[in-house]
C-alpha cells in the first residue's frame, strides 16, 4: 500500500474542517510547544491525519517531521471538538471546525538534541507545566485543564468552542 498523501482537511464556502493529532511530550515538568507565526500563542505539535492514516501513526509522523524526535505514545489523553475563528494562513476569517487526538508521549531521545524550530519555521518553547495555566496556548482548554488532562486515566471528550467568534 502506497503511503498516504493528503491531510483529513477540506474548505466549503467560508468553513474549514480538519482533522488532526496532536502529542503533549513531558520531559522533566515541562511540555514542548510550538510557537506560531501567526499570533502570540502556543500549540501543541502536530498536524493534520492523512486520508487512511490512522490518529497514532500521524502523531508519530508528526513528530518526526516536525520536531526531528522518535516519540512514544503513553496513551490517548484528550478527544476535542474544536471551533474556532480562523487566524493567519489559509484559515485567515474562516470559521473552523477540527475533530483532534491528543496524546501524552514519551521519549528516550536526548531532548538537549531537539531543534529550536520545527520543519517549517516556528519556535519549539519547553513550558514548565505549573506555568501552562497562564500561558496564551491554544485551544485554551489545554491550559485551563492541564492537571486533569496529566493525571486522569482514561481520555476526555471535550467541545471547545469559547474561541468561534474571537
Amino acid at each position: 500500500m502506497s503511503e498516504p498523501k493528503h491531510d483529513c482537511a477540506f474548505t466549503v464556502e467560508n468553513n474549514y474542517f480538519r482533522f488532526r493529532a496532536g502529542g503533549l511530550l513531558l520531559e522533566d515538568g515541562k511540555i514542548l510547544f510550538v510557537k506560531t507565526k501567526f499570533g502570540d500563542y502556543c500549540y501543541v505539535a502536530g498536524g493534520g491525519v492523512k486520508l487512511g492514516e490512522s490518529t497514532e501513526t500521524g502523531v508519530l509522523r508528526e513528530f518526526t517531521e516536525e520536531v526531528g524526535v522518535q516519540v512514544k505514545i503513553e496513551r490517548l489523553a484528550v478527544v476535542c471538538e474544536n471551533f474556532f475563528k480562523g487566524h493567519g494562513g489559509n484559515i485567515e476569517g474562516k470559521d473552523c471546525h477540527t475533530l483532534e487526538f491528543y496524546y501524552l508521549l514519551s521519549t528516550e531521545e536526548d531532548i538537549s538534541q531537539i531543534p529550536a524550530k520545527t520543519d517549517e519555521d516556528e519556535e519549539l518553547k519547553w513550558i514548565p507545566v505549573e506555568k501552562i495555566p497562564e500561558s496564551n496556548i491554544k485551544p485554551n482548554f489545554i491550559k485551563n485543564r492541564i492537571s486533569e488532562i496529566l493525571n486522569q486515566t482514561g481520555p476526555l471528550h471535550i467541545v471547545e468552542d469559547n474561541d468561534r467568534n474571537s
